[in-house]
């Protein structure tokens, strides 16, 4: 048995693209649109690790322009990705506007959400960072 890939259900590819991509810095490795299904797959990894991938699956609105809703990302629980150095991971993704649920006080864990409240964990490879400013002082904002 291989671990493949993890799917989530986007409402916005575009910001969606933004915030795995951009802001969290993971990679496209594989894009198809499935024209007779109406709908298009975007497997992402992050950079060196195609062994672990995030398939967002955009669903395209129907012929009256609306799109499916969907609910309950808290019960999806979270993706999790480790990171060379988690106070610079937060900041880029708060340069990127996104915010951060949970700071990475510990120098270890953070949690911030996808567009869609998809929870994303970060994770400090190897041991936790020194303690420092701004994150020790930074509050939990909503939930993660």
């Amino acid at each position: 048995m291989k671990y493949l890939h993890t799917m989530v259900r986007v409402h916005d590819l575009d910001s969606s693209m933004r915030f795995y991509r951009d802001a969290l810095g993971l990679v496209e490795v594989k894009r198809a649109e499935y024209e007779a299904g109406r709908f298009t797959l975007v497997y992402l990894a992050a950079p060196g690790d195609e062994n672990a991938q995030i398939e967002l699956t955009y669903n395209w609105p129907d012929a009256s322009g609306q799109a499916e809703v969907y609910t309950g990302g808290r019960n999806f629980g979270h993706v999790a990705y480790a990171v060379n150095d988690i106070y610079a991971a937060c900041q880029r993704l708060m340069d990127h506007g996104v915010t951060i649920n949970r700071p990475p006080r510990d120098g270890r864990m953070a949690f911030v959400r996808s567009p869609d409240g998809i929870s994303v964990e970060l994770l400090q490879a190897g041991p936790a960072l020194a303690a420092a400013e701004p994150w020790t002082s930074m509050p939990n904002i909503g939930a993660w």
